[in-house]
């Protein structure tokens, strides 16, 4: 399965002498460069391309169609790039859902790139039927895309990258006019090399999900206390640090209401807060009852576990030391639980290098979230030089973390490429890169398809895309759509275990 090859014929289409020659002129001096096929203007020209396209005996892997177009936005300016979502024509409607990878490879280049509809129209359009057409949502307007797009084979991947040749305010004919088509048309030949870039990744693929993959128990819970908290009260909802350890989450909860801040001092006196699934420690429990707020503990239960043991580790006499890392949540509350007794132990160097007052009465824990083969070789390391050294009755390594990593190994090997959509702060998404760099797979942390860059698909004929513990499953849905529309893509399921833990909701937010 691994290094499968993929066809790598592809068009870039432009509808006119113009926008071609501009295609052509960014393209110039690459070792390889597409076709670029000169359509001709408007509905006909493009349909008779799409039905040349389709009918040649084996249709391109890609076609990416390109070249001036009208803003319907009037947000958009002369220059503007725009990166179809979907392409419609009359009736028909074509997605393009590797818009957000053409987007960031574009917005790597400095230019000012929006992402939505493009509409085809069989003439030129100004004035009110120019404003009829934005409520529609559409970006931008042109003569060709859509009519080129309903035409071509489903199997073929279609994308549509369009500059602002004119605003959508004030009459289309006009002096400056000609200005902002010399704009356009510049701007046409410095994205040239990024839709080449789109087109040498077209083609088959197979995508691997190994499972389980996504939220976990805790991060469930957590998210659900917020949101039952901003149901149930009123005024506003702080919540004191992430929920959880993923940008989507944080900003969909902000949607709703919640008020996401570092430290309590930004909480006023008497309102309520919601402490995240990493867990607090006492010292944050004793300032939020000091000044009289009303707390909603969302710590997720095995992190409590682990500051139960802490807890009871310390107060027999152990120096606690505890593996995980520096200035991470969880980190910081267990550590602060006895932070009198508590040493931390970031990594083998640290382990090696750790003095205790006791050798004879020492104890160990682990951070929830950290990878099982690294903490295993911390611990053997600790084990050498403490012979008396105690351990947790079950792991710390939360079932979670170990089912996902378990998951992605029994696929990683097999894969040409592995993507970890997770946010970065996530300790856990970032455990599951460093295990399938370690495996040998190249290997990325994405927060979502956006962050997927077209450099590390080439020769990438099978993906393997799994999601860290605090990222929502349709993250994961919305990065294989992406792989989708650079065509055909064989989905394959790897299940490795399956989970049916839930946690009980502290009693404050529980239904009547």
């Amino acid at each position: 399965m691994r290094g499968a090859g993929m066809p790598a014929e592809f068009v870039l289409c432009a509808p006119t002498r113009l926008e071609a020659a501009a295609v052509r002129r960014g393209l110039a001096g690459r070792p390889t460069s597409p076709p670029v096929l000169r359509t001709g203007m408007g509905r006909r020209h493009a349909e008779r391309s799409a039905h040349l396209l389709a009918d040649t005996g084996r249709s391109p892997s890609g076609v990416l169609v390109t070249g001036v177009a009208g803003a319907l936005d009037p947000g958009l300016a002369p220059g503007d790039v725009v990166v179809a979502t979907e392409v419609r024509a009359g009736e028909r409607t074509v997605e393009c859902p590797s818009a957000p990878l053409l987007a960031a490879r574009l917005a790597r280049l400095g230019l000012t790139v929006h992402t939505g509809p493009v509409v085809s129209r069989d003439q030129l359009v100004s004035g009110a039927a120019r404003v009829a057409l934005r409520d529609t949502g559409a970006l931008a307007v042109d003569l060709e895309s859509g009519w080129l797009a309903a035409g071509l084979p489903s199997s073929t991947a279609t994308a549509c990258v369009r500059v602002v040749a004119d605003p959508a305010t004030g009459p289309l004919w006009r002096p400056v006019t000609l200005a902002h088509l010399a704009t356009s048309v510049r701007v046409l030949t410095t994205v040239a090399p990024a839709l080449a870039d789109w087109g040498a990744v077209t083609g088959a693929r197979t995508v691997l999900l190994p499972h389980p993959r996504s939220f976990c128990a805790g991060v469930e819970r957590a998210i659900d206390i917020v949101e039952r908290v901003l149901a149930q009260r009123s005024g506003p909802v702080y919540v004191r640090k992430q929920i959880v350890h993923n940008s989507h989450v944080v900003a969909r909860l902000e949607g709703l209401g919640a008020v996401f801040v570092e430290d309590l001092d930004e909480v006023p006196a008497g309102a309520t807060v919601v402490f995240s699934a990493h867990g607090v420690s006492p010292a944050v429990r004793q300032e939020a009852a000091a000044r009289g707020l009303g707390v909603v503990d969302a710590t997720c239960p095995l992190v409590a576990k682990v500051h139960s043991e802490a807890r009871r580790f310390a107060d027999r006499g152990d120096t606690v030391l505890f593996i995980g890392h520096d200035g991470h949540e969880e980190t910081e509350g267990t550590v602060g639980e006895r932070p009198g007794s508590t040493v931390l132990v970031e990594d083998l160097a640290g382990a090696a290098r750790v003095r205790v007052p006791d050798p004879g009465r020492v104890s160990y824990l682990v951070q929830t979230t950290l990878g099982v083969d690294e903490v295993a070789e911390i611990v053997d390391v600790l084990h050498d030089r403490f012979p008396a050294l105690q351990g947790p009755a079950s792991d710390d390594i939360c079932y979670a973390t170990t089912n996902r990593q378990h998951a992605l190994r029994s696929v990683a090997r097999q894969a040409d490429l592995v993507l970890v959509v997770g946010s970065r702060n996530s300790s856990n998404a970032t455990r599951l890169v460093e295990l399938a760099r370690r495996l040998g797979t190249p290997a990325h942390l994405v927060d979502d398809p956006g962050g997927i860059d077209l450099a590390w698909l080439p020769g990438a004929a099978t993906v393997a895309v799994t999601a860290g513990a605090s990222t929502p499953a349709s993250l994961v849905e919305a990065t294989v759509d992406a792989l989708r529309g650079l065509g055909p893509v064989d989905v394959r399921e790897h299940v490795v275990t399956t989970e049916d833990i839930e946690f009980t909701l502290p009693k404050e937010v529980r239904n009547p």
